[in-house]
């Protein structure tokens, strides 16, 4: 392969990956089986581990694909089967015309940010360098884990506490009441 075409294969599949994600994104929020939205939720995940990959960050695109694409939705899956929501007559569809003409003006005014964004000089905060220099001395993994164990400890353990709240409330709304036989 030669030197010259390899900025056109990252930049394609860049795209790919990128116009793949947002079809991905945009048939998870107008499914009305939560079954079918998690798959195409998993999609977008899967779009989004290529495009960290190709932006030289593999370990982040693997953590993309076993944490979110893998435990979150499997968590995600499990909820919705407890619930028993797989069902389309047990879920009425609450997006109506004005829910729909409400988020086509948010998607709009968000994709006239990013064209703006796009179109601006922006400065970037770190040095371009930074991130390799990092890895070069601490390894992949360090800048990642330092910062989420440091600093940010707490808002991953609340985070892993929600989740919890999260499956104990699936679990109780989710089991079934018997009553008992009066005779």
């Amino acid at each position: 392969m030669p030197h010259e075409s390899l900025p056109l294969f990252y930049t394609f599949h860049f795209y790919f990956f990128g116009i793949a994600a947002i079809v991905a994104a945009l048939l998870f929020v107008t499914r009305k089986s939560p079954v079918a939205a998690a798959l195409w939720l998993v999609t977008t995940m899967f779009s989004l581990a290529a495009m960290y990959v190709l932006l030289d960050a593999p370990f982040i695109g693997a953590i993309q694909v076993l944490v979110y694409a893998g435990a979150i939705m499997v968590v995600f899956l499990f909820v919705i089967m407890l619930l028993n929501l797989g069902h389309d007559t047990a879920v009425a569809d609450a997006r109506g015309r004005g829910w729909k003409l409400a988020a086509g003006a948010v998607g709009i005014a968000m994709l006239a940010q990013i064209f703006v964004l796009t179109r601006a000089q922006v400065q970037p905060m770190i040095p371009p360098d930074y991130m390799a220099r990092q890895v070069e001395l601490r390894g992949a993994i360090a800048p990642i884990a330092g910062p989420l164990f440091n600093e940010y400890l707490l808002a991953f353990e609340v985070t892993s506490v929600l989740l919890l709240a999260a499956i104990v409330g699936a679990v109780v709304l989710g089991k079934r009441r018997t009553v008992p036989d009066a005779g």
